[in-house]
């Protein structure tokens, strides 16, 4: 206590032994992501690791893209600057031929005719269907129906075609609907090569007619024998031959098919088995005019007017042409509008389904408002529906474009060999350059690059078109 007083004020106080001093703060640490490495030089090594990574995963597919795309590319445009035999650089030369050459020439034409009305049909009759079909209680089956041929492939829809367009109305259901429809207007009956024997009444005359030997006189029956028709080609409803009988002022007579089935009939006689030609036509003709005309019954039996008296009696050729068989689709005129059909029938399925769903997507509400303010189905169908389905239609329509640029089972199964040449595109053509005793690889790889460079305008059409709906 006596030492404290004293001090006072300025002595100074004694240091506290049990206190302790504050603990020192360390000083932060430097961050060492310089050269000599730490968590920098981390980050580097997992950004690299990852590349290596995705290299590695990547490198498959990029070996397949070389080996099936790039490489078989790059190597068709060095061969289609070469010769025949691959030995001689050629130039242009396989270009040139390529518009020079008939046949190639036709297959350019052929393909330019594929690519504007396959997709364009195509996809309209999908969206036709599409849009009648949303509303009926049985538009999934119809979809359905007309979506079965996409599970059916090129080679199979090409023979079914080749056997729906063949031109005998017995095999070919496209010429048996026309010939019914034909018939159903225009009686098509016809005796192909009938003709009279020597000792027939019967002379030839011009244009493939036959005219009888004398003139005919009234009152006195007439006979226009004929042979050469199969007792199978004869009309069903053809019976037997019968005798005319003789009219005071008018000319009557028969005419038949003088043949016997089996052997024994006689020439220029009515036989019991000797069936008429119905339908067949008879002209009385005076002074080169005809003077009257008549048809002959299902006994073979005729009559004409007193005017025909003293005139020949002619069996114009027009009986003798051959029956209507139909349309000859697979003509060099028809084949390609026809091979078009076969894949339209295919294809249109396709376009329906990705068109139904587009319009499964459509905002109802301005659907209905169109109708309130009055607009009617087609108005809707046009305005509304149309161009807020443009972006599926121009995928419809750029796929399909696509598709026929490689089109080659269809024409190379249904079209016929007289055809073929008709009814050529380029894939075909390629195909009939590349292989075979008389290939020419220059001219087929340069059809091959020109196939390509054909592609590429949609194709870059459809990336545009992604992308623009990406950046949405």
């Amino acid at each position: 206590m006596t030492t404290a007083a004293a001090g006072g004020a300025d002595a100074v106080p004694p240091a506290d032994t049990h206190s302790s001093a504050p603990p020192s703060v360390p000083a932060p640490r430097k961050p060492s992501g310089g050269p000599s490495g730490g968590p920098g030089r981390r980050r580097g090594s997992v950004t690299g690791t990852r590349k290596v990574v995705a290299a590695l995963f990547l490198a498959p597919a990029l070996v397949l893209l070389g080996a099936l795309v790039v490489y078989p590319i790059a190597y068709s445009v060095y061969r289609s600057f070469l010769d025949q035999a691959g030995t001689g650089f050629a130039g242009l030369d396989n270009y040139k031929a390529l518009f020079t050459d008939d046949t190639i020439r036709t297959a350019i034409k052929n393909n330019a005719i594929w690519v504007v009305f396959a997709p364009t049909v195509s996809t309209a009759l999908g969206l036709i269907f599409a849009v009648l079909t949303e509303r009926i209680r049985w538009g999934t089956a119809f979809k359905l129906i007309v979506f079965m041929p996409m599970a059916i492939s090129m080679l199979a829809a090409g023979i079914i075609f080749r056997l729906v367009y063949d031109q005998a109305p017995e095999r070919g259901v496209a010429n048996a609907v026309w010939v019914g429809v034909h018939d159903t207007f225009a009686e098509s009956a016809g005796y192909p090569n009938a003709h009279p024997l020597p000792v027939h009444p019967l002379k030839p005359g011009e244009g493939g007619s036959f005219v009888t030997k004398v003139p005919v006189r009234a009152g006195q029956p007439v006979q226009l024998p004929l042979v050469g028709v199969a007792p199978a080609k004869m009309p069903s409803d053809a019976r037997p031959a019968k005798a005319a009988a003789a009219e005071p002022g008018k000319i009557t007579g028969t005419a038949w098919l003088d043949f016997t089935k089996g052997g024994g009939g006689r020439p220029n006689v009515i036989d019991a088995e000797e069936l008429g030609l119905r339908g067949i036509e008879v002209e009385a003709v005076k002074d080169g005019k005809v003077v009257a005309s008549a048809k002959a019954g299902p006994d073979g039996v005729f009559t004409l007017p007193a005017s025909a008296d003293g005139a020949e009696l002619r069996l114009p050729a027009k009986n003798f042409r051959e029956p209507y068989n139909g349309v000859e689709w697979l003509g060099p005129t028809l084949v390609t509008p026809a091979i078009i059909g076969s894949y339209v029938w295919m294809w249109a399925g396709f376009a329906m389904v990705l068109i139904a769903a587009g319009l499964a997507g459509l905002p109802r509400e301005l659907l209905e408002a169109a109708r309130v303010d009055g607009a009617n189905e087609w108005q809707v169908f046009r305005r509304i529906t149309v161009p807020m389905l443009a972006p599926v239609l121009s995928v419809v329509l750029v796929t399909l474009m696509i598709n026929v640029l490689k089109v080659f089972d269809l024409v190379f199964i249904i079209s016929p060999g007289s055809s073929l040449a008709d009814a050529n595109v380029l894939a075909l053509q390629l195909y009939r350059s590349s292989f075979g005793t008389d290939a020419d690889l220059g001219i087929g790889s340069a059809i091959a690059v020109l196939l390509l460079l054909l592609v590429l305008p949609v194709m870059y059409v459809n990336i545009r078109r992604i992308r623009k709906e990406g950046r949405r």
